[in-house]
């Protein structure tokens, strides 16, 4: 048996024995060990006691029985009225049961538990659980538990059993693909905007720039440059606030290879079928990869002039994972209230600080030490004035506020039917298995934050402002913004969820998601970003 909790708040959920049911006669089970990935996940496996044996029929029988003491009654009459539901799994095939069902002012246990197990040679390839003999709740009523176990030859390949978990129905893959039609046809869009614009208002410049032996000295003095070209003294001036940017930054590439990475894999290795492992793989490849983070963001740090590399490196290794152990610590002490199953144990907070310890941190520093050396030195194609240039007014809508706020709708739209698919799969009773689907959202993404990024960047540097920094990474990492905006309209609409415990769990987990997006978005806006101001300012003769 695993946990039992209300089915409209999944994850609120609660030991099964918590409420009193009681056990079969039965006391061991062999082949069970936690993982940490299932104890972060809130999995409290706890054997049922029903003694069953492969390809041994069941007939109906008693395994069990409870007299309700008043505490009991109100818990089950709780449960009822609540819609609880229980998972159990047998040979790792999760099932699915209710607790009893309203009728009018009557609450009603079930209390038959009839399972049918498929079997293919000596695998079970199939279970079904189903509940009958419902029983009335009343106070000091002794109920009687029962089981039955019928055994059945099936067709089903051991490789394809999980495959009735999955809802194709709900995954429609005619949507998907016209999702990801739309999303391309707005990146055709965009890519064409920014070689029609850009380049041959640039090839303008570069032709009006190249003819200074037409052009006198006392012509250019008057102010003959103008726009992008009139800050290229000030553009490859450090940022402010470097080590939190580098930081950022290399968090941002280190997520973005971690999410490619668990992608891939699921799709190849069918992660979803395994209890906790897509959990597992993304800790494992997170902490593996940690050297890309100390890599990048470290580079960075040198490049700008920072000379306090080891506060920036600490802040790289442990900026994602404190946001990460602060939420889950504040969402844990409610769960401890509730004396819920998603209450992490205290070994578990151990093993999380230790691999963040003995592990994150040293591959970042290592990747720190690396790019600090192998990509630390400054290479920039104009040379930066020793005092900044004043930056001019312009109209309202090309501050950098303004440009950062709008910066994320087009990305936003670019995934926003994928979201509706990744958050029914985590809140409710689905699995995501479309993970190919998935990846090609993620590179659509990628692409249109960098198309929309530059084009950001370059009206910005038109307007004389030089700050496009922030104002890139901040403009692409507004995605975010808009996802945890439509996580309040999914929440109040989409769903029935209720109680502090659930409200908490959701709005907490979904700020930690909106960040890693807005982390990968705005890493990805800012590279595409950096190597167009390169190129235009390497192409173009500075004297």
């Amino acid at each position: 048996m695993n946990t039992v909790g209300p089915y409209h708040n999944r994850q609120e959920t609660y030991a099964y024995f918590s409420l009193p049911f009681c056990a079969g006669t039965k006391t061991t089970i062999g082949h069970y060990h936690e993982t940490l990935s299932e104890a972060l996940q809130g999995v409290e496996l706890e054997y049922s006691g029903l003694d069953i044996g492969f390809k041994e029929n069941v007939p109906s029988q008693k395994f069990c029985a409870i007299e309700l003491t008043d505490q009991h009654f109100k818990a089950l009459v709780y449960a009822v009225k609540n819609h609880y539901w229980y998972q159990m799994y047998i040979d790792d095939l999760p099932i699915w049961g209710i607790v009893g069902e309203v009728d009018g002012d009557n609450h009603f246990l079930w209390t038959h538990k009839k399972f049918d197990i498929g079997y293919n040679g000596d695998r079970i390839v199939e279970v079904n659980l189903t509940a009958e003999n419902r029983v009335l709740l009343s106070p000091l009523a002794k109920v009687d538990f029962t089981y039955e176990v019928n055994w059945k030859k099936s067709s089903i390949k051991y490789e394809d059993r999980f495959d009735k978990y999955l809802d194709p129905n709900f995954f429609q893959h005619r949507i998907h693909w016209f999702s990801i039609f739309n999303s391309f046809m707005m990146v055709i869009f965009l890519v064409g905007l920014v070689s029609m614009i850009l380049m041959r208002t640039l090839r303008k410049d570069y032709a009006r720039y190249s003819k200074d032996d037409d052009i006198d000295d006392l012509e250019k003095d008057l102010g003959d440059e103008y726009g992008w070209k009139q800050v290229h003294g000030d553009v490859f001036r450090p940022v402010p606030h470097l080590g939190l940017f580098s930081a950022l930054v290399g968090t941002g590439y280190h997520l973005t290879i971690v999410t490619l990475a668990v992608i891939i894999f699921t799709i190849f290795g069918e992660l979803y079928t395994a209890r906790g492992s897509l959990l597992s793989a993304a800790i494992f490849i997170y902490s593996a990869v940690s050297p890309v983070n100390g890599y990048f963001g470290g580079s960075l740090y040198a490049r700008m002039g920072g000379k306090l590399w080891i506060k920036q490196m600490l802040l790289s290794a442990f900026l994602l994972p404190v946001c990460v152990c602060g939420t889950a610590f504040l969402i844990n002490f409610i769960a401890m209230y509730y004396h819920a199953s998603r209450a992490i144990p205290i070994g578990s907070m151990l093993a999380v600080m230790s691999i963040c310890i003995f592990v994150i941190l040293p591959l970042t520093m290592v990747g720190t030490v690396l790019g600090r050396n192998l990509a630390g030195q400054p290479d920039y194609p104009c040379r930066i004035n020793a005092v900044p240039r004043p930056i001019p007014e312009k109209k309202w809508y090309m501050e950098p506020l303004i440009i950062i706020v709008l910066g994320g709708i087009l990305p936003f739209g670019s995934i926003f039917i994928e979201m509706y698919f990744i958050f029914t799969s985590f809140w409710a009773y689905k699995i995501y298995y479309v993970y190919g689907f998935m990846l090609l959202v993620f590179v659509i993404l990628i692409i249109v934050t960098v198309c929309i990024t530059i084009v950001c960047t370059y009206f910005l540097l038109n307007a004389e402002d030089y700050r496009w920094q922030w104002t890139s990474f901040l403009a692409a990492g507004s995605t975010s913004i808009y996802v945890y905006l439509y996580s309040f309209y999914y929440f109040l609409f989409k769903t029935k969820m209720y109680g502090l415990f659930q409200t908490a769990f959701y709005f907490g987990y979904m700020a930690l998601f909106s960040l890693a997006l807005g982390l990968i978005c705005g890493t990805v806006g800012y590279l595409g970003t950096s190597l167009f101001v390169w190129k235009i300012y390497s192409t173009v003769k500075i004297d």
